[in-house]
């Protein structure tokens, strides 16, 4: 009987750990149209509506080649998120912007999205990845 009792738990408890393990998926982001090949890109991914261009979930810098990029970002759980990058031409990793808050370099946001006098929302942004997927951004 304890044989039976010890069996039963050993498979209930990998039947709960297999639960557990959450699937995760790869977020594929294709960057094109960048002004040049000087610099990098930098790529931020966002998970909750008030991180949005504050505090990323993820995020990384790539090499560009004949003005285009591609950013892959491994094991993300299912969810929502919004994706943000702008072109480090001058490689100070951060945003250049001109005397009124204008970016000086190339930028973009998921869904290609674009605000008017400010960034877009988050809500403008936001997509679901309940699969690997690509995202493909112009600029």
């Amino acid at each position: 009987m304890k044989k039976l009792i010890l069996i039963v738990a050993i498979i209930f408890g990998r039947i709960l750990t297999t639960n557990a393990q959450e699937k995760t998926y790869n977020l594929t982001i294709n960057i094109t149209g960048l002004s040049s090949n000087k610099g990098n890109v930098l790529v931020a991914l966002y998970d909750k509506k008030e991180a949005f261009l504050k505090k990323s979930f993820k995020g990384g810098i790539v090499k560009i080649i004949d003005k285009q990029t591609t950013y892959i970002f491994k094991d993300i759980p299912k969810g929502e998120y919004a994706v943000s990058f702008f072109h480090d031409e001058n490689n100070n990793n951060k945003m250049d912007t001109n005397f009124i808050g204008i970016p000086k370099e190339d930028y973009g946001f998921s869904n290609n999205t674009k605000g008017f006098i400010r960034p877009p929302k988050y809500n403008d942004a936001k997509f679901q990845l309940t699969e690997n997927k690509t995202i493909n951004l112009n600029i």
